[in-house]
């Protein structure tokens, strides 16, 4: 039986789980369409919705001590994300009142009496940090600290005295600071030169040193113990050659989950700390083979709730006893009717590209693929500081439900292969990674089940700009493109985007002072007139990260030359369609612009 792309992009995810002081879990689900708070008291039971808003809920954490969570939510996809607490009542308490800037969650105090954040509210450029009443208001926030640059707050201190923050000066290079609270002295723990990375930091049991993944001297990133007193950086879990990417910690009892990033799969260790830089193993979990992530223990750390999710297997929420390993799923996210076992798994498989380069990629073949007549979407991860990993997609199942084979490449500059292959696409260097797709054509040339003459350039955000790209680079290679909120020009994206995001992008693509005549010419929208596979481009008109005058001005370019475009902007989206009933009309008219030409 065949289903239409509704029921595909009506399939649920569940994730973001936080459990509560009596053992609920809070988790965030998409049955209504968009993202909403649920919770669950045990397993597989019908959930509870919590909060009911018309756009996406980013996160929810229970308070440590009290019946009552904080969740974030924006407005239209703007980003601009406000801070909300869901009270024990299912009173809805709005904790800021400043729609024009951002506030990034940083957690809760302790005793439940205080919650920390970063916002740029002084100054949009820049992000500030600070601390608030559970019970209070907008205005009554104290400002703890003025910065300078993108702060954020990674947690209080055990003694609730201090604050650990990181400050991102571009995604491969940041800092970690800890912060007095009541003095406002700023104690910076990570000097260095060069590209450093300390991600996934968290404190340690007795406060005096910090837990974290860093690539400081290596290729790859690894686990390692931060000594606060000394600076003295001890390694727990070596990286080798693979990234160590994730690590949480209970700070009462030692207990943590580290996760290790294998060919984009994630193989998850849970222990406890036996000594400052020693793990004493348990029995790993018992969870889908793809990626597991948000792990948050519940009280006493005796067990912890994460999402998982796989290819053939939509996102769930799973709680696991630390010290048994033993595995239980929680929630149920509804496939739509859709029988799971009719999802197309995808197989890992490597091409050499124009340098000699291995260039990673997961590559599905539909059912009964006829040998030569099957069409190809090469799907184009954004970032470029991503990865394609083995997740679940129900637009990737309804393509290859069609007939469509599914190709997603890991290019050079995606993450998870070392520091060294994230850097192979910078600056003067961004056009290698548009090469290492015409690679990849080569490879599915190659391959008996594809028909080369239909082949589709499918991408959002950085990946947009590759469809554009390679587009314009290898015009006969393709059979037509999807651009969804992608770069066409990059000196008016840098002139556009978010002013706390400009020196970030500026530091991967080369900045507008410096390398003006580099970014324009590897602007798509200079070659425009080289591009003639058939071009279908998705927007939100409130997209902060690349505006809404990209998909404008690609649009009117490649129309002045007679190729077909279609151009499809929502009023109430930003970087990216959120919202399931925007998402079923995108794709389906993508889905009908492609069964046109392609």
């Amino acid at each position: 039986m065949r289903y239409d792309l509704s029921r595909y992009l009506s399939i649920r995810g569940a994730y973001g789980a936080s459990v509560g002081t009596d053992g609920t879990i809070a988790f965030l689900l998409d049955a209504t369409g968009t993202a909403q708070v649920w919770t669950l008291d045990e397993p597989e039971a019908w959930p509870v919705q919590r909060t009911f808003g018309d756009d996406a809920v980013s996160f929810a954490a229970w308070s440590p001590e009290r019946p009552e969570l904080v969740f974030g939510m924006d407005e239209g996809g703007d980003e601009r994300t406000q801070l909300y607490r869901l009270a024990e009542d299912g009173a809805i308490h709005p904790l800021t009142d400043t729609p024009e800037a951002i506030h990034y969650w940083g957690g809760w105090s302790h005793d439940g009496e205080r919650i920390a954040f970063a916002s740029n509210r002084r100054d949009e450029s820049v992000f500030d940090v600070y601390v608030q009443e559970r019970t209070a208001t907008g205005d009554d926030a104290r400002r703890i600290y003025e910065g300078d640059g993108w702060f954020s707050v990674g947690g209080w201190s055990p003694s609730d005295d201090r604050l650990l923050v990181t400050e991102s000066a571009s995604t491969f290079d940041n800092d970690v600071y800890v912060l007095d609270i009541e003095s406002g002295d700023l104690e910076h723990l990570t000097p260095h030169e060069g590209d450093v990375r300390y991600r996934s930091v968290t404190w340690g049991p007795d406060g005096n040193a910090l837990y974290l993944c860093t690539d400081r001297d290596a290729d790859t990133l690894r686990l390692a113990r931060l000594e606060l007193a000394t600076g003295e950086l001890a390694t727990v879990v070596e990286g080798g050659e693979w990234n160590v990417d994730g690590v949480a910690l209970d700070e009462e009892t030692g207990r943590l989950v580290y996760s290790r990033n294998v060919e984009g799969y994630t193989e998850l260790t849970v222990g406890e700390l036996d000594g400052p830089t020693a793990v004493r193993e348990f029995p790993e979990p018992d969870l889908p083979r793809g990626i597991a992530g948000g792990v948050g223990f519940g009280p006493g750390a005796d067990r912890f709730a994460l999402a998982a999710t796989a290819d053939t297997e939509n996102t769930n929420v799973y709680v696991v006893d630390v010290e048994s390993g033993a595995t239980e799923r929680w929630t149920r996210a509804s496939t739509a009717g859709i029988p799971r076992e009719t999802f197309r798994g995808s197989e890992l498989v490597r091409y050499e590209s124009f340098d000699g380069l291995e260039v990673p990629a997961f590559f599905a073949l539909p059912a009964d693929a006829p040998a030569g007549e099957t069409p190809v979407v090469v799907d184009i991860h954004g970032g470029p500081a991503s990865q394609r990993r083995p997740s679940f997609s129900g637009l990737k199942q309804y393509f290859l439900s069609r007939g469509y084979a599914y190709f997603e490449p890991n290019v050079r500059g995606s993450t998870g292969y070392g520091k060294a292959y994230t850097k192979l696409d910078d600056v003067e260097k961004r056009m290698d990674s548009v090469a290492d797709l015409r690679a990849g054509v080569d490879w599915l040339h190659d391959h008996p089940a594809v028909d080369p003459d239909r082949i589709v350039a499918f991408g959002g955000s950085y990946g947009g700009f590759m469809v554009l790209a390679a587009l314009t680079e290898y015009p006969d290679l393709w059979a037509a493109g999807v651009d969804v909120v992608g770069i066409a020009n990059f000196v008016t994206f840098l002139e556009n985007t978010g002013s706390w995001r400009r020196e970030h992008r500026e530091a991967e693509y080369g900045s507008l002072e410096d390398d003006r005549e580099l970014l324009e010419s590897i602007g798509p929208i200079h070659d425009a007139d080289r591009i003639t596979a058939p071009l279908f481009v998705i927007h939100g008109a409130n997209d902060p990260r690349v505006p809404v005058g990209e998909a404008e001005q690609i649009a009117e370019r490649v129309r002045e030359n007679g190729v077909p475009v279609e151009l499809l902007v929502f009023d109430d989206e930003g970087h990216g369609i959120a919202k399931r009933e925007n998402r079923i009309e995108a794709y389906t008219r993508a889905l009908a612009f492609l069964d046109e030409h392609v």
